[in-house]
């Protein structure tokens, strides 16, 4: 499942990854930070950040996805908002995610930052690693 083993809801990113490769091209992300979720009990709130333009070489353009998730007797629930930020440079990247953490109300640790180069099979790794599904050829949703 996910890499935070802590974590009450251990699929909640993967379901968000899933939710942003539903409103993206993955072929255009270019890089994917999570954030260590904030945990309270058996709720979670936690941001991930995408940055998309991999055939653009001036800017990025970042989105941001925030999420809250608990474990209830009766399964799940997540709730989520997907935004796009605006566009930056690339090599600006670094110290807008770390004004992210510091301005960010979550109490934000640093990012997990991942390398994903507009590569769909990278992206698809990185769903499974946190304990999101992946499409079948069939449009079928399979548990990875």
């Amino acid at each position: 499942m996910g890499v935070f083993a802590d974590s009450p809801v251990p699929d909640a990113v993967g379901r968000v990854l899933q939710a942003i490769r539903e409103r993206i091209q993955v072929e255009e992300v270019d890089r994917v930070w999570i954030f260590p979720p904030l945990i309270r009990g058996r709720r979670e709130w936690g941001l991930v950040a995408v940055s998309t333009g991999v055939t653009e070489s001036d800017s990025r353009t970042l989105l941001t996805a925030r999420y809250s998730a608990e474990l209830k007797g009766s399964g799940t629930s997540l709730d989520f908002e997907i935004a796009a930020q605006g566009d930056v440079p690339p090599d600006r990247l670094p110290r807008v995610m770390d004004g992210v953490v510091r301005r960010s109300h979550l109490q934000l640790g640093d990012a997990k930052e991942v390398v994903v180069a507009g590569d769909s099979e990278a992206y698809a790794a990185l769903v499974e690693q946190h304990g999101g599904f992946n499409k079948t050829p069939s449009g079928q949703e399979k548990e990875v």
